[in-house]
Formats: C-alpha cells, sequence, structure tokens
C-alpha cells in the first residue's frame, strides 16, 4: 500500500458519507444477534485499493475513495503501533511498515493492506474499517486479513465474507505501543495495543 494515498481527495466530506452505528437494548434471554439489526450478519468485501473498490463498482468511485480515506484514518488511530521497525517487521515483514509522526507521538506500524466495506451501496450509507495482513513466514498471521484490534477474517485470498455488524462498531484510539508477538486475535493481544499507558499513552 503507498502511503501516499493517505493524501487523496483530501475534499471529501467523509462526514456526510459515514454510516452511525445503531444502539438497541438487549431482550433479556435471547441472544441479540438474532433479534437486534446491530448484531445481523451482512456481506462484506474487502478491497485492496480505490481502484480495486472501483472496478468493481463504477457507479461507487466517490464512495470507495471516501471509504479508503475514512479507513486509512482508523487505521492510524486504532491499528497496532510499534516502537521499532524491527518489532514491526517481525510480525508483519519485510518493508511492510511505515513510519508514522503525529500529535500522539511517533511509532512504527503496519501498512494497512485493504479494507473492507459493507452496505456499499444502500442509500443510508456503508460501513469500512481497515484491514491489515502478514507478510512475514514467522507469523500466525501471514496472508491472513486482519482488523485493527486484532480479529482474524480468514485467508487473505477470500474477499467477500458474511460478518456480524458489530465488527464495525468504532474502535478505542490506540496509543500504547507493542512490542513483536503482540498482535492477534486473543484477548490479551487486544488488550495489549488497545489500552493506554498510565501517562497517557505513547508520546503522552
Amino acid at each position: 500500500m503507498e502511503p501516499n494515498k493517505s493524501k487523496r481527495s483530501s475534499n471529501i466530506n467523509l462526514q456526510s458519507m459515514r454510516k452511525g452505528f445503531c444502539v438497541k437494548p438487549l431482550a433479556l434471554g435471547i441472544a441479540a444477534i438474532f433479534l437486534s439489526s446491530c448484531g445481523e450478519q451482512q456481506k462484506a468485501t474487502v478491497y485492496t485499493d480505490v481502484d480495486d473498490c472501483t472496478n468493481a463498482n463504477p457507479e461507487a468511485a466517490e464512495q470507495c475513495e471516501a471509504a479508503y480515506q475514512q479507513a486509512m484514518q482508523e487505521a492510524e488511530r486504532t491499528g497496532p503501533k510499534y516502537n521499532t521497525q524491527s518489532d514491526c517487521e517481525a510480525e508483519f515483514g519485510y518493508n511492510q511498515c511505515n513510519y508514522v509522526q503525529n500529535s500522539s507521538g511517533s511509532f512504527f506500524m503496519p501498512f494497512m493492506a485493504g479494507y473492507m466495506l459493507s452496505n456499499l451501496l444502500s442509500p443510508r450509507g456503508y460501513y469500512s474499517q481497515p484491514m491489515f495482513t502478514s507478510y512475514s513466514r514467522y507469523s500466525p498471521y501471514r496472508n491472513r486479513w486482519m482488523g485493527a484490534d486484532g480479529r482474524d477474517f480468514g485467508d487473505y485470498r477470500r474477499r467477500t465474507m458474511n460478518v456480524n455488524e458489530s465488527v464495525f462498531k468504532p474502535k478505542p484510539t490506540v496509543n500504547k505501543t507493542i512490542k513483536r508477538g503482540g498482535f492477534g486475535s486473543s484477548v490479551r493481544a487486544k488488550s495489549s495495543w488497545g489500552s493506554s499507558s498510565k501517562k497517557g499513552g505513547w508520546g503522552g
């Protein structure tokens, strides 16, 4: 993924194209996944970049671009962050990490490998989230689609899947850096990069 793509079409109004997340009370004794639209399964597709999305959906080129920009912002806000390039590359592969410096500090993080989209053509708006994959032969997440929170979505060759709507819910901002071995779908891994340090996170 080319880092300079994040600067494309910066004048697009992302807020006007995003879909809010619904919140509904849980019915006692019955799983909300079956009764609430917030828990229903929906079809989602992973695109590797804007062109990939636009080629598949030529009538939705503007949405593809805006969703990509949104996913790039979310990747930087919620993705795994490392103190060193070597730790990041040990997890994601050689030359697969980017140095980032922002208001929170500086860190290394993997390039976004793609972005997941659902309801792209819906008049009510779409859902979008960044996706990562590992190219390291030593990583158990090699050639797997991984969400920013470490959720494993399966083989990267599989581009279309049914997912629970909850996977698109907003994720907490990640300020704490991790070491190699911290990326994954376990509760331990999510906690290791999903929580802030006592000093307010990396760079705080």
